[in-house]
């Protein structure tokens, strides 16, 4: 019988392209600012981006936009998903909050701007260039997808 290996680089866009962003604004609020700035239309996707470990389950905002003419797909997502957890203490700390990170070498970055289809990098240059201009947004870089470990969690 043979053998067939499936590797996660066989689900990932072979064409796409991380823009990390750097804001403590909402998800939503950050989301209408990029809509606003950058003409597009963000919307929310029905399905979250959710992870599965052992102890905890995580759930990412994910916002989405399709252009037809070009055939580019966004997506938006949040870095961060924040849970209260019950503990067995009683008192004033029974409850703590649980950070748990979409890219976890990525801690300091809350956005993820995924850019899926023919972006050229003139294209990606000049949309981190507008999406620095946003007041509410503190800083905004392109991320080397070939350096990230946890890329497996940014099939969507």
């Amino acid at each position: 019988m043979q053998v067939h290996t499936v590797s996660f680089d066989d689900f990932l866009c072979d064409k796409y392209s991380i823009v990390g962003i750097h804001s403590a604004i909402e998800e939503y609020r950050l989301a209408y600012l990029l809509n606003l700035y950058l003409g597009i239309n963000l919307k929310r996707c029905d399905n979250d981006v959710d992870i599965f470990s052992t102890s905890n389950k995580a759930f990412f905002p994910l916002y989405e936009y399709t252009d037809s003419n070009s055939e580019e797909s966004w997506f938006l997502v949040s870095n961060l998903c924040k849970m209260h957890v019950k503990t067995d203490n009683i008192g004033l700390f029974s409850e703590n909050e649980t950070r748990i990170y979409l890219i976890p070498e990525k801690k300091k970055v809350d956005f993820f701007l995924k850019l899926e289809g023919d972006v050229t990098q003139t294209n990606i240059d000049k949309i981190n260039e507008v999406i620095n201009l946003i007041p509410e947004v503190i800083t905004s870089y392109i991320i080397d997808t070939n350096k990230l470990k946890s890329k497996e969690f940014l099939i969507f």
